[in-house]
């Protein structure tokens, strides 16, 4: 295991509670280790790395932890500030099974003066990933972006498109669709016009934010890093206007657009279940665009005939968002302390984490996970439930790697969702789905007038809020 921050911690447990393996063998790199970490490495149960994964080190740090022994070596990349696509070309070569949760690059990307927008963006970083698979088919598994977001829901857009298209009566004969042509064909018949990755986080701290100190319930750095990086989105073929600030990609897979301008400071109209209609901060994540573009349908020519539009709808925590209005208000200088609240420090609360179909003829279908922090303290140690989301989800995907060894570079959206939900559902509290007739229209225009489209209420003109 590479890195050991709030994910690492509660990812471990589960490692030990579901697979046998030889534990003189488990080894977890990470150059800042905690209390908790250097007690598990006093007490045997783990070996602590205390390094760096670095361009220099890399292949001789990791290849005598991951090929000692017999049998196949597992490298679970949970780390930042190290390149996710070098790590994963050095598994494959040397025949170790990977998973990670993003498409991290090597330190200094994400705040790079020298580089354009567009090279800072999610898109760029999947490109590379999408580069390597097409120049590498096959071979050793290596499994993408696969955490809570990106990963589980794109797990969840399979599952609800199905319950869906049932609900509309629609004809639908197998399980699911064996195929990307088959799955893009299915949500173009079900009117699906776009997805939100729609998630509201009500954790509770015990005490106020402390001021100068950024707060969350996952990792600041990363939720800083992408925050900073431009607001971006799966574009879909229904949309008729686009931000003024907007731009298209002029090479790659071109399912997505940019706006020049930071997401955790891009906010958009959502609904989740639990609150009803909210704001959402739009921040770039791999799955706007990996389901975007999995979900596009082409015509015999190969030019695009349908694509949803889709994209992240983020309501932090509390402390989170205040703690974004502190570091926006500061000129964007992040505060003198970083820290990840853990169960203990949470007062209750759930991660209401799921995906928003929308555009057809219901409506909109939220479908996801709503998992509590006392039900995490019951069911998992070390971490809340914005991690145990995502610490299942890695696990998830480790048993499908296994079970699929030779699959090659796959990212969630390519696994068999049954099966990775079969594993993970036991993690994530409720999992239904809600229908809403709720609209980025409702209450519009209001008081104050408004350039909005009126014919179509799920266009992105709609959905954007405009400050």
């Amino acid at each position: 295991m590479i890195g050991f921050g709030s994910i690492g911690r509660g990812t471990l447990p589960l490692i030990q509670r579901h697979f046998d393996f030889d534990p003189a063998r488990l080894f977890v790199v990470e150059p800042r280790p905690d209390a908790l970490l250097r007690s598990l490495a006093d007490d045997g149960t783990i070996r602590l790395v205390e390094d760096a994964v670095t361009p220099e080190n890399l292949c001789g740090l990791l290849g005598p932890l991951l090929t000692e022994g017999e049998g196949q070596g597992f490298c679970v990349n949970l780390s930042v500030d190290t390149s996710s696509l070098d790590i994963m070309k050095y598994c494959r070569e040397i025949g170790v099974l990977y998973i990670d949760t993003v498409v991290e690059p090597w330190l200094g990307f994400y705040f790079d003066d020298a580089a354009d927008n567009s090279s800072r963006t999610n898109y760029a970083l999947r490109e590379t990933v999408r580069t390597e698979k097409q120049a590498n088919p096959g071979g050793t598994t290596a499994v993408s972006c696969c955490g809570a977001n990106p990963g589980m829901v794109s797990w969840f857009v399979k599952q609800g498109l199905v319950d869906l298209v049932k609900d509309l009566g629609l004809d639908f004969v197998k399980p699911a669709p064996e195929d990307r042509e088959g799955w893009a064909r299915l949500m173009q018949k079900a009117g699906v016009k776009g997805v939100h990755i729609a998630e509201r986080d009500t954790q509770r701290s015990k005490a106020p934010k402390t001021p100068d100190v950024f707060e969350n319930t996952w990792s600041v750095e990363g939720f800083i890093a992408e925050g900073l990086q431009p607001s971006e989105l799966g574009w879909g073929t229904h949309e008729t206007w686009m931000p003024g600030n907007a731009h298209e990609h002029a090479a790659g897979c071109k399912a997505a657009i940019w706006l020049d301008q930071p997401g955790a400071a891009t906010r958009v109209r959502t609904w989740c279940p639990t609150p009803g209609a909210q704001y959402g901060f739009l921040v770039t994540h791999n799955e706007a665009i990996s389901i975007s573009d999995f979900f596009t349908a082409r015509d015999d020519s190969g030019a695009v005939e349908y694509r949803p539009t889709c994209h992240y709808a983020y309501h932090p925590c509390d402390n989170a968002v205040l703690s974004l209005h502190e570091m926006f208000g500061q000129a964007g200088k992040p505060q003198s302390e970083l820290h990840v609240m853990d169960e203990h420090e949470l007062q209750d609360g759930i991660d209401e984490l799921g995906v928003l179909l929308y555009g057809h003829a219901k409506n909109a279908f939220w479908y996801g996970s709503q998992l509590s922090v006392e039900e995490t303290r019951a069911i998992a140690p070390y971490q809340n439930a914005t991690g145990l989301q995502v610490t299942s989800a890695v696990l998830a995907g480790m048993v499908w790697a296994l079970e699929n060894p030779v699959a090659g570079i796959v990212e969630a959206d390519e696994m068999d969702y049954r099966r990775c939900l079969e594993i993970q559902l036991p993690y994530l509290g409720p999992v239904k789905g809600y229908y809403t007739d709720w609209t980025p229209l409702a209450g519009r225009p209001g008081m104050f007038p408004e350039d909005i489209d009126e014919h179509d209420p799920w266009q992105f003109r709609n959905v954007l809020v405009h400050d």
